[in-house]
């Protein structure tokens, strides 16, 4: 099995637009967010990944087949650096507990040294001890949980630096 973590061009905009409908689908257990009047999710920041800086779409494939995405950001709450941060995280539902996601977002982070910021929902269960495994391996235990309420976020924040 090839696990690739590859940019995604704008030309491919559409497809990245249908995986995050699926994104959103699965995520709205956590959200309860509604689809519009139009049957779509949406994400109001997507084309904002290729008009913005700092600002980096990646698609994950499977033996060359759409398997997900990462998008990379700044955007952090945790962090008053512009740290990276990862703004969206998907893994196609027949991919995963294969080591895919895992795989892909240590890619991500050996992609961009420095600051990084990883938040997670409290509602979103199955991404706690995901993404605690992988930014304990990562980091061999060296980041900082930030498990403290702010205003307009209901999650946690990982944050560690890979220089």
């Amino acid at each position: 099995m090839i696990i690739e973590v590859v940019p995604a061009e704008k030309t491919q905009k559409s497809v990245l637009r249908q995986l995050m409908e699926l994104y959103n689908y699965d995520f709205s257990e956590y959200t309860n967010e509604d689809v519009d009047e139009h049957g779509l999710y949406g994400y109001s920041y997507l084309d904002h990944f290729w008009t913005e800086e700092a600002r980096y779409p990646f698609f994950i494939k499977v033996d060359s087949c759409f398997a997900g995405f990462v998008l990379v950001g700044t955007f952090c709450r945790y962090t008053n650096n512009k740290a990276y941060s990862i703004a969206e995280f998907f893994v196609l539902k027949k991919y995963r507990k294969m080591n895919i996601g895992k795989t892909a977002a240590k890619h991500v982070f050996d992609l961009f040294k420095g600051e990084w910021e990883v938040r997670v929902l409290h509602a979103n269960k199955p991404a706690l001890p995901f993404w605690h495994k992988v930014i304990n391996e990562y980091t061999n235990g060296s980041f900082t949980l930030h498990s403290m309420p702010i205003s307009d976020w209901d999650g946690i924040g990982y944050t560690f630096n890979n220089k």
